[in-house]
């Protein structure tokens, strides 16, 4: 005992010692880590790249594909098919980028890095677009500032949403000029960084003007004039305003499929129970106008049914047999209940019922049921990674589309016609269809004829894992005409994300000013006005969607 309690004094007078010779502040600073002041931005740029992609899937191929009806769940599936959300959607992680974004872009300027400026400013232009598109008025001006102190910086005002369009708009100018120059101009570009472009300038420079024509179409409706001279601008001068024009140039991120945090989302390498794919099924609002035109994207995206249904008047009473690989049923089986018995594809229709995994008689509903009666998404989304598998964050289709219907309304875009055609093929090269075009574009319901719906229809098919732009399309012209099913929150498609119970308690007095500026609508009552039913600015006044 003696010698331990010897021993032990003898570790503390060492100890002592050595935090008496050391500074508090240098015991402070990690050895293994990197200070913000002196960061590499090449190790700063791969995060953000990466996770703004995870992040914009994660929308697009989730819950959002429910909202326009791309996609539908048989199981977990209620904010997904029925838009059963509340105040847990949080814009954390879009402000954690940013904060990632603003280090990369401060470093950028620090060290006069021209091309990793432009490409922070892309990033930042996208990311708070999507957040003032998900959710309306939010800080802007005063955010990532925390570090100064004071009310303002750390429960920053929300601004409108008019204001931090603008600042969009005014960033992606800048980052298009500062990404014009030849690639032998730039100093410290690492191109196994840059997950999108591999280094590119060139092309960053076509994504910047690309969103700037994302936004400026988002805003038309609100700010005609401003949309329609800056959409002008950008087709009249396209050597000074090179855009996404064909679908090599799609901003777009592989997955590497080396964990489950860098794979694609439904996989079932890492999910090993596989229920991530399992409950995802086509709906049949996207599967029917596609069966319809012959779409071969249709077949890369979605499997055929398992085992058709059939139903037989000449059958017996009672019959209810599989024969060849069909499911045969006599009419007192199936009785007043609406099935589906197409031999090809099935779609699960939108919010159908609360049990959506018994639909189109399934032997087996149920939280882990599988349903070889309705369509499943193709087998490439059970792998972690693929030629296909991709974050598309915006495409050559989507500009195309944005430009056929800026010709549609009469501005100065080119014409309407030749981008709407321009778009469809875009879609079928980005899905490795190329070959298909000319048959395609000469299919009744797909062949050019000259409306507003043709053209936002191939819109939303061509925003397949990237819905949150037929979202917000939707929003802005109510286009697909989007229907919800019987069983759905609200008899109306949601319009925004609820600000989180986080921001409404910690920030309360500006959380609530922006929901004071809420326009409430019938679908929105019971809510109040911090509803996914009510209207912020974007849409105010312009009797869209609903």
């Amino acid at each position: 005992m003696n010698n331990l309690v010897k021993k032990s004094t003898a570790l503390l007078v060492l100890v002592f010692s050595f935090f008496s010779c050391k500074d508090l502040s240098e015991l402070n600073i990690n050895p293994n880590g990197i200070e913000p002041d002196v960061v590499n931005p090449n190790l700063v740029l791969p995060t953000v790249l990466t996770e703004t992609a995870k992040a914009y899937v994660n929308l697009g191929f989730q819950d959002i594909a429910g909202v326009v009806q791309h996609t539908q769940k048989d199981a977990w599936f209620s904010g997904h098919n029925d838009y059963d959300w509340g105040g847990d959607q949080s814009w954390t992680p879009y402000y954690d980028l940013l904060r990632n974004n603003d280090l990369l872009y401060q470093r950028a300027v620090a060290l006069n890095l021209e091309y990793h400026q432009g490409v922070a400013l892309v990033m930042k232009s996208m990311i708070f677009g999507l957040i003032t598109d998900l959710w309306g008025d939010a800080p802007y001006t005063n955010a990532l500032k925390g570090e100064l102190g004071g009310a303002d910086y750390i429960t920053p005002k929300y601004d409108d949403q008019q204001t931090i369009y603008a600042g969009i708009l005014a960033d992606l100018d800048k980052a298009a000029t500062l990404l014009s120059k030849p690639k032998a101009s730039y100093s410290s570009i690492a191109e196994n960084t840059d997950f999108y472009y591999s280094g590119d300038p060139a092309k960053w420079q076509r994504m910047a003007n690309s969103l700037k024509l994302r936004y400026l179409m988002r805003i038309s409706a609100k700010q005609p004039d401003v949309a329609k001279a800056g959409i002008e601008k950008i087709v009249a001068n396209p050597t000074q305003y090179p855009i996404i024009d064909d679908a090599s140039y799609d901003a777009t991120m592989a997955y590497v499929g080396n964990n489950s945090g860098d794979s694609w989302p439904s996989n079932t390498v890492f999910d090993i129970s596989g229920s991530n794919y399992r409950r995802i099924k086509m709906c049949s609002t996207l599967v029917k106008p596609m069966e319809a035109t012959s779409d071969p994207r249709l077949a890369i995206w979605a499997k055929k049914v398992e085992i058709p249904l059939a139903v037989d008047a000449t059958l017996p009473t009672g019959t209810d047999k599989i024969v060849n690989g069909v499911r045969y049923l006599s009419p007192d089986k199936v009785g007043s209940t609406a099935i589906d018995t197409d031999p090809n594809y099935v779609g699960l229709p939108p919010s159908v019922s609360q049990l959506p995994s018994g639909y189109n008689f399934n032997p087996t509903p149920g939280q882990t049921s599988y349903n070889p009666h309705v369509s499943y998404l193709n087998e490439i989304y059970t792998q972690a990674k693929g030629t296909l598998l991709k974050a598309r964050l915006i495409s050559a289709a989507e500009v195309h589309f944005i430009l056929a219907e800026a010709a549609l309304k009469g501005w100065a875009a080119g014409d309407a016609k030749t981008h709407y055609e321009a778009g469809v093929k875009a879609s079928l090269t980005a899905w490795g269809l190329t070959s298909s075009y000319t048959a395609f574009i000469a299919q009744k319901g797909v062949a050019y004829a000259g409306t507003l719906e043709q053209i936002m229809g191939q819109k939303w098919i061509a925003s397949w894992t990237a819905a949150t732009e037929a979202w917000f399309d939707y929003r802005r012209t109510g286009l697909p005409a989007l229907a919800p099913g019987p069983v759905a929150k609200r008899k109306a498609l949601p319009l925004r994300f609820y600000y989180m119970r986080d921001e409404l308690n910690l920030n309360k007095s500006n959380s609530g000013v922006a929901i004071e500026k809420l326009e409430t609508t019938a679908n929105s009552q019971s809510d109040g006005k911090n509803s996914a039913w009510s209207k912020g600015w974007l849409v105010q006044g312009t009797g869209k969607p609903w």
